[in-house]
């Protein structure tokens, strides 16, 4: 027997499903990212709010959190396989590469 498996998103505002343009959305306030999920209708109206203050704000990147431990930078993981090959060390050409090769890796470099 076959089955289909259909998976609705409503807009968490209006309770409407959304559109294909709709979106998660995500934004930070006070040190508390949100997300949210939104119609493309209720997606430009947040722009639309919020752009009086983007227009004034200063852009903020990269993922450190105040006072936190930063994270570190995410590597190449092409480059840390033909490393790991080139120094004899056993790594699978697929898949999720462990701490501590990554570890290994950053440090030699």
């Amino acid at each position: 027997m076959a089955q289909k498996t259909i998976v609705k998103t409503y807009d968490d505002l209006d309770g409407s499903e959304i559109d294909a343009e709709g979106k998660s959305v995500s934004f930070s306030l006070e040190g508390a990212t949100y997300e949210i999920d939104l119609s493309s209708k209720n997606v430009e109206k947040l722009r639309e709010d919020l752009r009086v203050y983007t227009e004034k704000a200063r852009r903020v990147t990269g993922r450190g959190t105040r006072g936190g431990k930063a994270e570190p930078a995410p590597v190449d993981t092409r480059a840390v396989r033909a490393w790991a090959e080139e120094k004899g060390l056993g790594v699978s050409s697929r898949g999720r590469l462990s701490t501590e090769l990554i570890e290994q890796y950053r440090a030699a470099h």
